[in-house]
């Protein structure tokens, strides 16, 4: 008998390179049933799986697991669904390589049970067949708002619901949905599958009010009158830029501002959508993150001839999933490493012209364990470049605060909140997601979302006690 531990893993159908840097079709085509069936069946069992602990939402990963290799699909859609309400985005952009599959315990030896993988399949097979409702628990009478329709709101928002309270979202922008839409391009996260992930949170009985700004059309105090509780899950969408000279030329993109074009906006069909989005022939996107490998990767399939990821560490300290960097250098993206820019070059009409670079060094490791970029004297060089566009990172977006909340804020903008438990200093207001943390994953925001809507449930049904306790790595 075969070992399990012998058998390779099942690698996911993916559309040819040279195809698919022309259109945003999905790139991953998914597992064909029997694939499923086979790499289900890799599986050890584990009497203690690991993998659980590794995941944010603490999925039921063996069960579901077990559950598809029997081929009782709609019991892995319970064991699946039981901790998260969004598998099908999950299974598609969550970094499992270093979350539930890095403590695999296939991963010692060899290569770990694809969980992702088949979590995309399990939900896109229930997806297809028509998803189940569960029955809501009896209605509570508690009212609950929440801001922000990303991964944390979503998540708390449908964990409430089925917990018997009224829930209301509040969006900002036209489309809920938030990261989910704007921020993750179509051929890696198809709009239709996130679409149908939303329907179900209103299917639990979730109110969704879209063109609702806090901030300007309410304030939280006076959200906290109409309502029990208050979750804030707004993300980080404030783009933050390097503060060279150039940065305002014509030509110039933070990734927030050409990935909503593209993603949200349907950019790429212009003019069938009259939302234009342009970039030129010479593409330098500055950042390694994931974010970074989506915006290099629009830019090729919005035309361009030559796109660059433009960064100034090396390749071993690349942020972003390597499946993304895999893909991204599949389809011809070029890889700048230990180059840092200096200025934006442009012409007198004010259009980018090109890109000053300074190549870099690695020094003596940084405060986040990672070795210190150094420039390297005398190095500078210049390219010409006709887009650029900033993929740095995030911060919260201030608009959603008024003096007068008892929200305190970190120096990055980010708000102030208990971990083990969502709670803002703020009474009634919890927090999760990258407004919290700053710009992170899908799933590590939907593990916070969980969490808050927990202790909101809890409080609601016992709001004795003290509000606010101080974490121990604050005391």
């Amino acid at each position: 008998m075969v070992k399990k531990s012998s058998l390779p893993r099942h690698e996911m159908p993916a559309r040819d390179p040279a195809e698919r840097r022309h259109t945003f079709d999905e790139v991953a085509l998914g597992y064909s049933l029997e694939m499923a069936v086979a790499e289900a069946s890799r599986c050890l069992n584990c009497k203690g799986p690991s993998c659980v602990a590794g995941c944010p939402v603490n999925v039921r990963i063996p069960e579901f697991i077990a559950a598809l290799a029997e081929q009782d699909l709609w019991g892995a859609v319970e064991a699946l669904k039981d901790k998260n309400s969004l598998p099908a985005v999950c299974g598609r952009v969550c970094p499992q390589e270093t979350q539930c599959e890095a403590v695999c315990v296939l991963a010692r030896k060899g290569e770990p049970v694809a969980i992702g993988r088949l979590e995309r399949f399990v939900a896109d097979w229930e997806r297809m067949q028509g998803m189940r409702i569960p029955e809501p628990a009896a209605p509570t009478g508690k009212k609950v708002v929440v801001i922000g329709t990303g991964p944390a709101g979503l998540t708390a928002a449908g964990d409430l619901a089925k917990r018997g309270h009224s829930v209301t979202m509040l969006e900002a922008l036209h489309t809920p949905g938030g990261v989910l839409m704007y921020g993750i391009p179509e051929f890696r996260l198809p709009k239709d599958i996130v679409q149908a992930e939303i329907d179900y949170v209103r299917k639990l009985g979730v109110s969704i009010r879209c063109d609702a700004v806090v901030g300007k059309l309410y304030t939280l105090q006076e959200l906290l009158q109409d309502y029990d509780a208050l979750f804030l899950g707004t993300g980080a969408g404030l783009p933050m830029m390097l503060n060279i000279p150039g940065e305002n030329y014509n030509g110039v993109y933070s990734s927030n501002e050409l990935l909503t074009r593209t993603n949200l906006m349907k950019g790429y069909l212009f003019p069938e959508w009259d939302t234009p989005v342009k970039v030129g022939e010479r593409v330098a996107v500055v950042g390694a993150g994931n974010v970074a490998m989506d915006a290099a990767r629009c830019s090729l399939r919005l035309g361009a001839k030559e796109v660059h990821i433009v960064y100034r560490r090396s390749r071993d300290e690349v942020p972003a999933r390597a499946e993304e960097v895999h893909h991204a250098a599949e389809e011809g993206i070029i890889f700048d490493f230990l180059t840092n820019p200096t200025a934006i070059l442009g012409d007198e009409k004010g259009w980018v012209t090109g890109m000053r670079y300074i190549r870099m060094q690695l020094g003596e490791p940084d405060a986040s364990g990672r070795r210190r970029p150094v420039p390297i004297e005398g190095s500078e060089y210049e390219v010409p470049m006709d887009t650029v566009v900033m993929a740095l990172g995030t911060q919260p977006n201030p608009i959603v605060f008024t003096e007068a909340d008892a929200l305190t804020r970190t120096r990055w903008g980010t708000v102030t909140a208990n971990e083990a438990n969502g709670r803002t200093r703020m009474e009634r207001v919890w927090a999760g997601g990258d407004i919290v943390t700053g710009a992170a994953t899908v799933i590590s925001a939907m593990g916070a979302g969980r969490i808050a809507a927990g202790d909101i449930d809890a409080y609601l049904a016992d709001p004795s006690g003290p509000w606010w306790v101080e974490p121990a790595a604050e005391a």
